[in-house]
């Protein structure tokens, strides 16, 4: 099952707070992005953020999942939690902090 626009839009919309948020169709599912950096994916409708050490003491009782089979175990965001945009922006804003920029492509 793919998510909806609606579902990412309102995510999106979540997200303003952390700085420069945008996203990127894959697979009929949506790779998050802020300050240029893959922070979390929207699949199946839900939102799964990349794990960090910073992210896990912010979020504190955390629930782990794999946005798809085979991937690795990310962050599943509760839709109680996604009604915060606070505390959303904050979350998409330290896992920005602690990720690497991602290497360039060679041509």
């Amino acid at each position: 099952m793919s998510s909806s626009q609606t579902t990412v839009d309102f995510i999106i919309g979540q997200m303003l707070g952390a700085g420069e948020v945008s996203y990127k169709k894959m697979f009929g599912e949506y790779g998050i992005y802020c300050e240029g950096k893959m922070v979390a994916s929207v699949c199946d409708d839900q939102l799964f953020v990349k794990p960090t050490t910073r992210g896990r003491a912010y979020i504190g009782e955390v629930v782990e999942a794999s946005p798809y089979p085979g991937a690795k175990p990310n962050f599943l965001i509760s839709d109680k939690k996604l009604e915060d945009g606070q505390w959303l922006s904050e979350l998409i804003r330290i896992t920005a902090e602690e990720l690497p920029v991602p290497a360039k492509k060679k041509k």
